[in-house]
């Protein structure tokens, strides 16, 4: 998996973040070892606002572009981390769905009824 940017919006991404993102980065790349160098990874944390200090004024947002499929998750909560946790769980419940997909079509099964 290739990471392309990690940007800040509204905040100053110190090394503990990056750090954090990178290790949540690490059990995202656990589930993209199928697509090797083709997903690529965009990530931006920030802050919703500039004056507001209470509620959710922290967001994360993850973009992953696999082969035929963008896979994006987004979150705003009261703590950033609690937004960078969720998102990294989001992608990969997408992740697994979308190789579940593939999987399917490689087996030559039929769509599910809706």
């Amino acid at each position: 998996m290739k990471l392309i940017s990690i940007k800040g919006t509204q905040i100053e991404l110190t090394d503990a973040i990056k750090d954090y993102v990178n290790v949540k980065l690490e059990a995202i790349e656990k589930f993209t070892t199928d697509f090797g160098e083709a997903a690529q990874i965009s990530i931006e944390c920030g802050r919703t606002s500039g004056h507001h200090n209470k509620g959710n004024v922290y967001r994360c947002e993850m973009n992953l572009q696999v082969p035929g499929k963008l896979l994006r998750a987004e979150r705003e909560a009261e703590d950033l981390y609690e937004a960078i946790d969720f998102v990294k769980d989001e992608l990969i419940r997408q992740i697994k769905d979308h190789k579940g997909i593939l999987a399917d079509a490689h087996r030559g099964s039929r769509p599910d009824k809706a």
